[in-house]
């Protein structure tokens, strides 16, 4: 059985090549080289083809991808993935706070990667692991990998154009004067620092609302229940500007928040929607808070 991942589609009108064709299925320049030099197939028909070849209409294109490898230093490892959805592109994933999204040189093993990669193996599939949307060591909830580096680039370009909605729902200090915000803050590295960020004026362009879902207090503090949409993806950007705002994540002691009754930054990744990169249907993912972050908001 040939486990080289593959697309099928169908030529639209007479006289177009086949090379203009592919590219109009969002293969890159690179990946096309990768097809045609590294084991993978272009087929009209079930006939191997050049990228020259003239089309007719209703033809059927056929392209083979060459297997993938596992990247170099990502150990495959037996770990629990909560699965939320799988099919042949994409798996969706709900994240447990206290895991690392990829290895580090501290933590080459333990990861969502690592885990991801022994899934695969387990499985079969030849691939190594595509992060589409990364959550930091301490936030949990839902998070979007691609099975095939294809698969990657589409939503890659998705998330280039905003077509990926992600809202989150954290926990803040103080209550929040209005109901909603629209934070537009550029965010860049804080020079004193090699992994705090903060709102400065050289900083790359980030946008993220904010809506209050309640507030409330916990032991006599005041706390606010948010919710959040990305417009943009930078590195700490909820925890930055929420900070920014004045009101820190409760746990974030990064960036002002307390530690006192959680034991790390209260932020889930809730909710995700996109375009699926085969069928380009509209497909949404939701994911309650954890019971810990309820526990504070019910207290």
């Amino acid at each position: 059985m040939d486990r080289r991942f593959q697309m099928t589609f169908q030529a639209l009108k007479d006289g177009e090549l086949l090379r203009d064709a592919i590219v109009k299925q969002g293969i890159s320049k690179r990946g096309l080289t990768s097809i045609k030099y590294r084991g993978g197939d272009i087929l009209v028909n079930g006939e191997e083809k050049t990228v020259r070849y003239p089309l007719q209409k209703g033809d059927q294109i056929t392209i083979i991808f060459p297997l993938e490898q596992v990247s170099e230093g990502l150990i495959p490892e037996n770990g629990i993935l909560d699965i939320v959805y799988e099919d042949e592109a994409l798996l969706i994933i709900n994240k447990p706070p206290f895991v690392n999204t990829i290895p580090s040189k501290e933590h080459p093993t333990g990861s969502i990667a690592n885990f991801v990669c022994g899934y695969f193996k387990e499985k079969g599939i030849h691939s190594t692991v595509h992060i589409v949307t990364r959550l930091d060591r301490d936030t949990s909830g839902l998070m979007c990998i691609a099975k095939h580096s294809h698969i990657h680039h589409l939503m890659g370009v998705q998330q280039k154009r905003q077509q990926i909605n992600k809202q989150y729902e954290a926990i803040v200090h103080g209550h929040l004067v209005e109901e909603k915000y629209s934070i537009v803050a550029p965010i860049g590295r804080k020079e004193t620092s090699i992994i705090e960020r903060e709102v400065r004026n050289d900083g790359q362009f980030a946008h993220t609302d904010v809506k209050v879902i309640q507030r409330g207090y916990y032991n006599n503090e005041p706390i606010t229940h948010v919710r959040l949409t990305l417009h943009t993806g930078k590195t700490h950007q909820i925890r930055v500007h929420m900070a920014y705002l004045g009101h820190p994540l409760v746990g974030d002691e990064l960036y002002g928040g307390s530690r006192e009754f959680y034991d790390r930054h209260a932020l889930h990744c809730v909710y995700l929607e996109m375009n699926h990169p085969i069928t380009n249907k509209r497909i949404t993912f939701l994911s309650e808070v954890l019971e810990t972050m309820k526990k504070i908001l019910n207290n």
